[in-house]
C-alpha cells in the first residue's frame, strides 16, 4: 500500500437533481473526497494486497472485503482467508473462508446480513459455484455443481456476479463462460434464464455485474459490449446506459448508482440510476468492486493493481433536501 497519511482530494459537483426532482438550481454543492491512503491494516504476516475483488459494508457498519488470497486466485493457498472484515477505523476484526474458492469474483449482502459470492473459476471438485454464506461464514446454500462448467440449469460457467431481490428471487450473472443471467428462486429452485452472445437487447458480452434500484429494475454491467442494460425481473428489457464498463456497481437506497469502471472511464462514475445522469466521478481508482457506506464514503477493491481504497465524503448535500424515493424493503 502507499504510504499512511497521505491523502488525495477530488472534487466532485453534484447536481441535487440526482437525488430529489424538486430541488432548486441553487442548492447545487460540491461534494468532495479525500483519498484515505493505508486506511486498512493487512493481516499479521502479509505485506501487500492481492486482487481485491468486492466490497461491501455490512448492518453493523463494517467493510466485508472479498478477494483472492493475497495474489491472483487462491490455488495453493488453502491457509489463506478470502474475507476480511474492517471496522469503520480499518481495523482487522474477522477474517474467514479459507480452502473454499478458486477465483474469487461476485459479492453481495441480502437484506439479512447473508453474504453470497461466486466462484469463477474450477478446479479438484471447487468452483463454478454460488455459495450463502450466514453473517458467521456458515454456508447455507449451494447453486451450481462444483469444479463443473456448463450451461444447464444446474451449471454455471465463468458466474460473475450475484443480486438478490426483494422477495428472495436470486439472480446470477454467468458471465466469464456463458454470456445469461440466469434467475433461482429463493430456495435455489431454477426459473428461467436469458440472454445469449451479441450486441442486441438482452444480449451480451461478458454481463459481469449486478445491482438492483429501488425500483426492482435489475441493472446488468455488459462489460464487453460497453453498457449497462437494465430490466425487469423476468427479463424483459427496459432500457440502456452506453459507453460504461461495469465491473461492479452499487445503487443506494435514493437510486444514485456507483460504477466500477478500470477500464474505458477509469475511475468510478457516479449518476443517477433513474436517467443515468452522471454527477460525479472519482478518478484515483481503477476498481472492479465499489460500495458506499451510510455517511457516503466510498470503496474501492482493485484487482490490477492489487489494493484497497477508501475516499472519505467531506462534504454533502443540504441536509433539507427532500428525498426523492423512500428506503427499499
Amino acid at each position: 500500500m502507499s504510504n499512511p497519511g497521505r491523502a488525495g482530494l477530488i472534487i466532485l459537483s453534484l447536481s441535487m437533481a440526482a437525488i430529489s426532482i424538486s430541488c432548486s438550481e441553487d442548492q447545487i454543492q460540491e461534494v468532495s473526497y479525500s483519498l484515505v491512503e493505508g486506511w486498512a491494516e493487512l493481516p499479521e504476516g502479509i505485506e501487500t494486497w492481492g486482487q481485491t475483488i468486492g466490497v461491501e459494508i455490512d448492518t453493523g457498519g463494517n467493510l466485508l472485503v472479498f478477494q483472492r488470497c493475497f495474489a491472483s486466485n487462491c490455488i495453493g493457498r488453502d491457509e489463506v482467508p478470502a474475507f476480511l472484515k474492517y471496522n469503520s477505523d480499518g481495523k482487522l476484526i474477522d477474517s474467514w473462508g479459507e480452502g473454499m474458492f478458486v477465483w474469487p469474483h461476485g459479492f453481495f449482502l441480502d437484506s439479512d446480513g447473508n453474504i453470497w459470492t461466486t466462484d469463477a473459476r474450477g478446479r479438484e471438485g471447487k468452483g463454478q459455484q454460488v455459495l450463502k454464506f450466514s453473517p458467521n461464514g456458515r454456508v447455507l446454500m449451494a447453486l451450481g455443481t462444483p469444479g463443473v462448467a456448463g450451461d444447464g440449469p444446474n451449471t454455471l460457467s465463468g458466474p460473475t456476479d450475484i443480486a438478490v431481490a426483494p422477495n428472495g428471487d436470486i439472480f446470477v450473472a454467468d458471465g466469464h463462460g456463458n454470456n445469461r443471467i440466469v434467475k433461482y428462486s429463493s430456495d435455489g429452485e431454477f426459473l428461467l434464464q436469458w440472454g445469449q452472445e451479441g450486441t442486441g437487447p438482452g444480449e451480451f458480452n461478458e454481463p459481469h455485474c449486478l445491482a438492483f434500484d429501488s425500483r426492482g429494475r435489475l441493472f446488468v454491467g455488459d462489460r464487453v459490449n460497453q453498457r449497462i442494460q437494465v430490466f425487469d425481473q423476468d427479463g424483459r428489457y427496459l432500457a440502456e446506459w452506453p459507453n460504461i464498463m461495469a465491473s461492479g456497481m452499487h445503487i443506494t437506497q435514493d437510486d444514485v448508482v456507483y460504477v466500477a469502471d478500470y477500464q474505458l472511464r477509469e475511475g468510478i462514475v457516479i449518476a443517477n440510476a433513474s436517467d443515468f445522469s452522471e454527477v460525479g466521478f472519482i478518478s484515483e481508482a481503477l476498481p472492479e468492486g465499489v460500495t458506499v457506506d451510510v455517511e457516503g464514503n466510498v470503496y474501492a477493491g482493485e484487482v490490477l493493481p492489487r489494493n484497497l481504497k477508501k475516499f472519505a465524503k467531506t462534504l454533502g448535500p443540504p441536509t433539507t433536501a427532500p428525498q426523492e424515493r423512500g428506503s427499499n424493503d
